[in-house]
């Protein structure tokens, strides 16, 4: 897919955002490397430390509606920089952690400089820039941050093996300052395009005229039941392979490759991206998910089976991700995508940050079938809801009509 002529415009924006989200999802995700250490050096449950992760979502989902005069008051680039300084003293505090006090205070922290940077700030940047160019202005930085937990995951074990987990964290807290800050004051505009100043009224207006209040549930359930299965696999997937008998350099070979099967599977949803909607999409990749539990449940942990469970899971997921982030662009318009983004990010936090205790408490307390199991059943109930969308689009000449 070709970007227009005033796409070509934002490519600085998005190198800056996609280097930013890289660093952004890599560093938060360290608990699934060094989870099972925190666990030993703070006496703690694994499944206790894995919360974190879910504490980071919550929180962010909470701040997610609270941000949103933020970003139409002063603008993305100001909420992002203000995210990254206060990312630093989320990851010094999590360093000097010595119970479970501290250690989930410092992810209260990180949930709330990630609610003003990651995902949802991203894709707000870009709306603000991109206008009808979102769409593809996202799928280029999905396609680009898609290689996070294949650099950090390595990185993050290489780093915690020469200085430790905490100065892991005191590393990443160095990043947020020298580097993600750096590249949000200079890299992205200090306001955008004309005719910003008229976002916020249409974001205070009431809902939506072109998707019904049921679509708008339908939207928020898909999304959240594929949220659950993905966002939670990316915070146990290296504990669920060492479960079907991977060594655990094996098991990190493994999951490191799934970004980058990931990213392929998001190449080709931009490339194509001109003829395919989020729903589309989503209703493709969604296939794949329950075919890739059900063959890692048979497959008795054998390399082959492995192999083929991290291509087709990577492969759906890795569009899924660009699905849940341009579903609402089908149903609504410019100024109303902003607002439908701020709604959905609360329960979708909600649903990613209750993901990953309940996956690793189904793991060690009853086995990798029983995760495989619920994470077939929500990936068969997000592919039936996202039909149903799909019967729900908005013809060409309404949706005119209701812009007019």
């Amino acid at each position: 897919m070709r970007l227009s002529r005033p796409g070509k415009k934002i490519v600085n924006i998005l190198l800056v955002l996609a280097v930013t989200q890289v660093i952004g999802w890599g560093t938060v995700s360290l608990p699934a490397i060094v989870g099972r250490q925190v666990a030993t050096d703070l006496g703690m449950d694994i499944s206790a430390v894995f919360a974190g992760s879910s504490i980071l979502y919550v929180v962010m989902g909470v701040c997610a509606p609270l941000l949103a005069k933020g970003f139409t008051r002063f603008g993305a680039r100001r909420v992002m920089m203000a995210g990254a300084v206060l990312a630093a003293p989320g990851f010094v505090l999590l360093s000097v952690s010595t119970g479970p006090v501290l250690y989930f205070a410092a992810w209260v922290i990180l949930g709330a400089a990630g609610s003003a940077t990651l995902a949802t700030a991203a894709y707000i940047m870009l709306n603000e820039v991109a206008g009808r160019n979102a769409k593809s202005a996202i799928g280029a930085l999905m396609l680009m941050t898609g290689l996070s937990s294949s650099i950090f995951w390595p990185t993050t074990a290489f780093l915690s093996e020469m200085i430790g987990w905490r100065g892991v964290c005191l590393t990443y807290a160095a990043m947020m300052v020298l580097v993600c800050l750096p590249f949000y004051f200079f890299g992205l505009p200090r306001r955008t395009f004309p005719g910003e100043e008229a976002l916020p009224t249409a974001m205070a207006a009431g809902p939506t005229t072109i998707a019904h209040k049921g679509t708008f549930a339908l939207i928020v359930t898909a999304i959240a039941l594929n949220a659950f299965v993905t966002f939670g696999f990316a915070a146990v997937l290296i504990e669920l392979l060492q479960a079907e008998g991977l060594l655990t350099p094996q098991a990190i070979a493994f999951g490191s490759l799934l970004g980058v099967i990931q990213v392929c599977a998001r190449g080709l949803d931009f490339v194509g991206g001109g003829r395919w909607d989020g729903i589309t999409t989503g209703l493709v990749a969604g296939i794949s998910l329950p075919v890739a539990m059900l063959l890692l449940m048979v497959g008795d942990g054998t390399y082959w089976t492995v192999a083929g469970f991290i291509l087709l899971y990577g492969l759906g997921s890795g569009a899924l991700a660009v699905s849940r982030a341009t579903i609402p662009l089908v149903f609504y318009d410019k100024a109303e995508f902003a607002k439908a983004t701020s709604r959905i990010a609360l329960p979708l936090n909600l649903i990613s940050a209750a993901s990953p205790p309940i996956l690793i408490g189904l793991l060690t307390q009853l086995g990798s079938h029983a995760l495989l199991g619920l994470a077939t059943l929500c990936s068969c109930g997000a592919l039936l809801i996202l039909f149903l969308l799909s019967r729900r689009r908005p013809s060409i000449e309404a949706t005119v009509l209701q812009k007019a």
